[in-house]
């Protein structure tokens, strides 16, 4: 029969919380500094921790740290060693705070920093999306309904789509920052701490704007945890929308576009493919993003205040969740400006008949018609078009005169270009209008600088 001893791998979580050992220390050595300005620990025994703790982190950083999973996680290694290196006084280094108030420092440290990563690549995506605008920004090319041509676009307003989602992303995930902003350290295990602390110190060490007003809370809860990954999901949701287009117009069924080989695979039998397999990854590592996410809201969905064990709970997801958001953004920050656009091709299918209906039906609306008669008058024509097998641009003028006597030799002026141009307004595909919406990406990522 096993005893509880066979079981102890069961609570170890130093195989992936030690990712955030540099958190912890810094944690760890402002903690230090604080004890000793408030005359808590002597100044000796501070300065001892401190240079400790600094071989800690080049010891961890070498490879040369002795792990050991007895002894369960990161702060209770960091502590062994930090003891070995300097004797009793690493003792004194937790007088005033609590794994749990340590664990959540660590977190929302971490959080700042991924936060700060993921901006700065979705920055990086963004210059691309601009690039690819600014590179075909005169070519028309096929707008979609229900994946059904629909009017025709600026190839640059398409791009600028997805540039708008990850500026929501951006934003999203700045106001997680902000309230991921905010000194957990102090609040002990559940209660608070009896030592005269200086959590205004700590908050100005470790670069946060605020401190927690209750510790209960402080210790216990993870949403700004949630938040991020909730944000990371929406994210990876619009790079899936990205992907399943990128697929599909690489396709030889549309022709659209062409990806540079590094971001292609062959197949192992089919010596012509040229699979999109990197739009494909990020398309099916977004589910996992999505599990993630639900995971850590049914962990927490039913925990009592303060501190449960459940709570190790949230950092394997978190980690998996933060890999892949951050691979996916250096993946298409990449592959984005390789892409070629097949002018010739997405132009032709833009001027093709049926996607200048709508415009010949604001042609005769034009001309007075009401907009219900005109869209029934078009789709007669449409149909006429469907079952003699001609195009709208080749129908003579006496046949338009069929189905309204107000068509004149105008409706062979309308074009792709003459679509798109008509849509000048805010928001609308019109080339000013798009130059309009580039010149504005241009200043936001110009004030965002670094990305950061």
């Amino acid at each position: 029969m096993n005893n509880a001893n066979d079981f102890s791998a069961y609570t170890v979580s130093i195989h992936y919380d030690r990712r955030l050992y540099r958190q912890d220390i810094a944690g760890s050595v402002a903690h230090a500094q604080m004890l000793a300005k408030q005359g808590i620990i002597g100044e000796e025994d501070a300065a001892a921790i401190v240079d400790g703790l600094a071989i800690v982190k080049q010891e961890i950083e070498s490879g040369d740290f002795p792990w050991d999973a007895s002894l369960e996680d990161l702060h209770m290694n960091i502590e062994r060693r930090l003891h070995q290196l300097i004797g009793p006084a690493a003792g004194r280094l937790h007088t005033g705070r609590s794994r749990n108030d340590q664990i959540a420092l660590d977190m929302r440290l971490y959080i700042r920093e991924v936060i700060g990563e993921a901006v700065a690549g979705l920055r990086a995506v963004q210059r691309a999306l601009l690039g690819l605008a600014r590179r075909y920004q005169q070519v028309v090319m096929p707008g979609y309904t229900h994946l059904q041509r629909a009017q025709p676009v600026l190839f640059a307003h398409h791009m600028m789509a997805y540039f708008e989602m990850f500026q929501r992303d951006i934003g999203r995930l700045d106001d997680c920052r902000r309230r991921a902003d905010v000194l957990p350290l102090g609040s002990g295990a559940l209660a608070g701490v009896p030592y005269p602390t200086d959590r205004e110190f700590l908050a100005w060490e470790l670069g946060f704007s605020s401190i927690s007003a209750n510790s209960m809370d402080a210790v216990s809860d993870r949403d700004f945890v949630v938040e991020f990954m909730a944000a990371a999901a929406l994210c990876m949701m619009h790079f899936s929308r990205m992907s399943e287009e990128l697929i599909l117009w690489a396709s030889g069924e549309f022709g659209f576009i062409r990806l540079a080989d590094e971001f292609t695979t062959g197949s192992s039998i089919m010596p012509q493919k040229r699979n999109p397999d990197f739009a494909e990854l990020a398309r099916g590592k977004t589910g996992r993003v999505y599990g993630d996410l639900m995971g850590l809201l049914t962990t927490l969905k039913g925990l009592p205040l303060t501190y449960n064990r459940d709570l190790q709970e949230d950092k394997e997801g978190f980690f998996d969740t933060v890999d892949t958001l951050q691979t996916t953004i250096a993946v298409f920050a990449a592959m984005l400006p390789g892409l070629e656009l097949q002018t010739e091709r997405v132009e032709s299918l833009a001027g093709e008949s049926g996607m200048l209906a709508t415009d010949l039906a604001d042609y005769l609306v034009g001309k007075g018609v009401p907009f219900r008669e005109a869209h029934g008058i078009m789709r007669e024509l449409c149909r006429h078009c469907d079952d003699e097998g001609i195009k709208l641009q080749d129908l003579p003028l006496d046949d338009y005169r069929r189905f309204s006597p107000l068509f004149d030799n105008g409706v062979y002026g309308i074009t792709a270009m003459a679509s798109a141009a008509a849509r000048d307004n805010p928001g609308g595909t019109a080339p000013g209008r798009v130059a309009e919406a580039l010149a504005r990406a241009e200043q936001i990522l110009e004030e965002a600088g670094d990305g950061a």
